[in-house]
């Protein structure tokens, strides 16, 4: 996110409560402040003159309280988080200034109602950078960090941002098992402290709550033995090895978590149309989470926990366009290659979010840093330095290589699968004189056919905004 006074001009609303008087307007006394881990503890500092403090003047007293080593003071960054939204900040970012605006952004980039608005409050909090490599991170040998960055994968697995298999969820719920209590350990002992902490501290919550139709009739009981019991016998198998050290436990649950492709992602809140069903063609809106990173845009289903589309920065091409009326909505499109009864098509997916202008300044950022070399540096504290400038001219766009051989595809049957024919989707064809819309069919997977070599540009944005 960018932020700051000059980079979220006010807009013409009557909701306007940046100037409201429940907070000073300047501190220059010392005074308390928490910054919060993801786990609910948090690091107290008091400072002096908190109002114009900076996150870069934070950062070093955060690393300090936390024992962060120099080599990884670049894994984390500092965010302003509320159930409402999640934004993260710049090294030059004043927290106390972006609070006092807190609820304007909130009418910016969401629908919450004004009672929620008026209710909502951000916390600071100290986590993952989202510009950071996982080829850093898997250098990583503090167990500090590693404990740190376990944290936030656990609580992204467990909350169902990051959908996974079972081989993977189970093999994540061992290893947790293996970190909190213990390697080697009595299977009755294991069973009782499960049982103790509850399934859902080990197990994604969705699998443990939800189950489907033939789960309701077994019923709950019988579900969640059943779930325990596979987790008690992927334990005993890690268990084989008792010399894991803590540090080694650490390192292969993040490992898991990196074939996970939206690992490390900022997450928005969106709608995408329904496919039109029924005799009367019914539609409306799905819920979805947009997950964006260094490596690419990731559309995931709210409630079914999976995956709709994946795509790699040179699998797409992106836009984003403001309401032109009374009632539209801020949109983000999705460009892909895909088929139509056999015939090559481009698709546009459209996203409908507040958050989309967010979305689309990420998504530009992202490619402008792989644009400028794979050797982009990281700054403190979250703030991006590219190794070299783009070409003059060049800057927001990216040669997108295509017709490279894809890696081995998942099975259909996974989550992490993009699921295109659910997808409601514009198709058009470019015969080099003109756009010939399709009749909506049945979309085939844009993964079963080889996309011919072409080069896509990124569209310019005028103003670049990280969020997460």
């Amino acid at each position: 996110m960018e932020g700051d006074d000059s980079e979220f001009p006010p807009e013409s609303s009557e909701h306007s409560y940046s100037q409201r008087g429940s907070v000073a307007s300047s501190v220059t006394r010392a005074q308390d402040v928490l910054v919060y881990l993801v786990t609910d503890s948090a690091v107290h500092l008091c400072l002096e003159g908190v109002g114009c403090v900076s996150v870069h003047e934070m950062g070093r007293s955060v690393r300090e309280a936390l024992n962060i080593p120099d080599s990884a003071q670049d894994a984390f960054a500092f965010w302003l988080c509320s159930p409402l939204l999640e934004l993260q900040l710049k090294p030059k970012h004043q927290p106390y200034k972006l609070c006092r605006q807190w609820q304007d952004l909130l009418y910016r980039f969401t629908e919450a109602s004004e009672e929620d608005i008026a209710q909502d409050e951000p916390c600071l909090q100290y986590r993952r950078n989202v510009f950071y490599p996982k080829t850093k991170e898997l250098q990583i040998k503090d167990e500090g960090v590693l404990k740190l960055l376990y944290d936030e994968a656990r609580l992204n697995i467990l909350d169902g941002r990051y959908p996974c298999d079972p081989e993977q969820w189970l093999a994540l719920g061992a290893l947790t098992c293996a970190i909190e209590l213990g390697i080697g350990l009595d299977e009755r002992k294991v069973a009782a402290d499960i049982r103790e902490k509850k399934l859902s501290s080990f197990l994604p919550g969705h699998l443990v709550v939800g189950g489907g139709f033939l789960s309701t009739l077994r019923g709950k009981g019988g579900r969640q033995a059943e779930l325990e019991q596979k987790l008690l016998k992927e334990y005993h198998s890690l268990s084989q090895n008792p010399s894991q050290d803590p540090t080694y436990l650490l390192r292969q649950y993040l490992s898991t978590c990196h074939t996970l492709p939206y690992y490390g992602c900022a997450f928005f809140s969106a709608e995408i149309d329904k496919p039109a069903q029924g005799i009367l063609h019914r539609g409306g809106h799905k819920a979805v989470t947009v997950g964006i990173s260094l490596e690419g845009v990731y559309v995931m289903d709210v409630k079914e926990k999976h995956v709709l589309l994946g795509l790699r920065f040179n699998e797409l091409s992106w836009d984003h366009s403001y309401p032109e009326g009374e009632g539209d909505s801020h949109i983000l499109w999705l460009e892909f290659d895909g088929e139509e009864a056999g015939t090559p098509v481009n698709k546009l997916l459209k996203i409908y979010s507040k958050q989309a202008e967010l979305m689309s300044g990420l998504i530009e950022f992202c490619v402008e840093l792989r644009s400028a070399g794979d050797g982009a540096a990281t700054g403190t504290d979250g703030e991006v330095v590219p190794a070299q400038a783009a070409p003059a001219g060049q800057v927001g766009s990216t040669e997108r290589p295509r017709g490279n051989r894809r890696g081995k595809l998942r099975r259909q049957s996974s989550v992490v699968c993009s699921r295109v024919h659910s997808l409601s989707t514009i198709s058009y064809v470019d015969d080099g004189k003109e756009i010939k819309a399709l009749k909506p069919k049945r979309a085939a997977s844009f993964f079963s056919r080889q996309a011919q070599p072409q080069d896509y540009t990124a569209v310019q944005v005028a103003e670049s905004l990280e969020q997460g």
